[in-house]
């Protein structure tokens, strides 16, 4: 039965869970993009996200109490200054996981977990949209009537010289 299980222990003990989140969480802040298994990643959002919503105000005991879960003094300093600048109006949602396929020895579901605000490609993609197409018949729109209206002139054919038979001297 699964009486009151409310997160993914990942088969670990207290400790040792812990130690494993809170490493990851650091890494995530340093390298702001991780590979990992999808059930670590979806553990890890919910144990960094409010680390990471502590760091929109940068007060003394909210640097203690993140301080007190990752016990990396530059991990720290990273989120309350660059970090927090970025997720300032953001309400939520601070990391992004993206499936990228099974592992090849054991088959386990791998993924990519990442701070949203950091990915300058999917950021710049969101400015840009690229005008849809849609795959309607061709007989009905109106470029194609006015191609049938406008048929394109074809040249005819020339017919080429024939081919005089070589004189033997």
């Amino acid at each position: 039965m699964r009486h009151n299980k409310n997160f993914n222990h990942l088969g670990r003990k207290k400790a040792h869970r812990d130690a494993l989140l809170a490493n990851m969480t650091i890494s995530l802040i340093m390298h702001k993009r991780i590979f990992t298994t999808l059930a670590k990643a979806k553990a890890l959002r919910m144990y960094a996200e409010p680390l990471i919503n502590r760091a929109k105000e940068d007060s003394m005991n909210n640097r203690r109490l993140v301080f007190a879960y990752l016990h990396n003094k530059d991990a720290v300093t990273e989120l309350f200054r660059e970090v927090s600048t970025k997720i300032a109006e953001r309400n939520g949602g601070y990391t992004r996981i993206l499936k990228t396929g099974n592992r090849l020895g054991d088959n386990a579901k791998m993924c990519m977990i990442e701070l949203v605000d950091y990915n300058e490609n999917m950021l710049k993609d969101k400015g840009a949209k690229k005008e849809g197409r849609t795959r309607r018949s061709r007989r009905g729109g109106q470029k194609a009537a006015a191609a049938v209206e406008a048929p394109v002139a074809v040249e005819p054919e020339k017919e080429l010289p024939a081919a005089e038979p070589e004189k033997e001297a």
